[in-house]
């Protein structure tokens, strides 16, 4: 599961942390990469939400967007795992045109058949600075399918992209990995990022807003591995009538053979 939960922006933000576990809760994944996580006063979101599901949690940071000066919280990414997590890294991601270094993360999960790696990314929403969001998205490409992460599991590329399908953005990412969402036959017209949150950005332009700009893409672990989608769904409906986020999660079950 991949989902941007929206930091503390918005109003109420206090109101949709108990509809953020609830998400997670009753989807009940089993990794789970997240953006725009804040941390702050000795403790994350993920580590939180970690502690109330059983889970466990990593966070990163900064990442995009940045978090408002004098907030007091940092604003992140985090990856949860029903499996304790073996080993954790950062890098730094281009970004020519901003004054401060975001990066993004990679975890190895251990998965009951060998280490499951997983990365985590948000890349830059600002469409004028393209350049970055190509080379962006060029770079976590490049970390997935690093030799390093070859091995007994899938390698998994999860996170809000700012790109829908066929951009240039993911070209990289759609020449080198699979899209869970296509392979799993998901809706074609379907939408992470809608116009019809009540807070929706509707700024950010027809490039970002009611299009799929949240992914997960994978490639096998070793030659011979076949990977399955079995199925995909969004998910972060209104919880009580409080929307989660302004994002739609992406879910997406996976199944692999020799």
């Amino acid at each position: 599961m991949t989902w941007n939960i929206w930091w503390r922006f918005g109003p109420h933000w206090e109101d949709r942390q108990p509809a953020i576990r609830a998400t997670v809760e009753q989807l009940r994944p089993d990794v789970v990469a997240l953006q725009e996580v804040w941390a702050g006063d000795g403790t994350t979101q993920a580590h939180e939400l970690a502690d109330a599901l059983g889970m466990h949690a990593v966070f990163a940071g900064p990442s995009f967007p940045q978090a408002p000066a004098g907030s007091g919280f940092e604003l992140g990414l985090a990856v949860l795992s029903r499996w304790p997590i073996l080993d954790t890294a950062t890098a730094v991601m281009p970004a020519r045109h901003r004054d401060w270094d975001p990066v993004a993360l990679t975890v190895r999960a251990d998965h009951p058949a060998g280490p499951l790696p997983i990365v985590a990314a948000c890349l830059d929403y600002g469409v004028p600075y393209t350049d970055d969001r190509i080379a962006q998205g060029t770079f976590v490409a490049d970390l997935a399918t690093d030799p390093g992460f070859d091995g007994p599991c899938p390698v998994l590329l999860m996170g809000d992209l700012n790109a829908a399908a066929g951009s240039p953005v993911l070209r990289r990412a759609e020449d080198v990995l699979v899209d869970a969402w296509t392979a799993g036959r998901g809706a074609a017209d379907a939408v992470t990022l809608p116009s019809t949150h009540p807070s929706a950005p509707l700024s950010a332009g027809p490039q970002l807003i009611d299009q799929r700009i949240d992914h997960i893409f994978f490639r096998a672990g070793r030659e011979d591995q076949q990977v399955l989608v079995e199925g995909v769904r969004l998910a972060g409906d209104p919880v009580g009538g409080v929307f989660p986020s302004d994002h739609r999660a992406v879910v997406a079950d996976l199944r692999w053979r020799e």
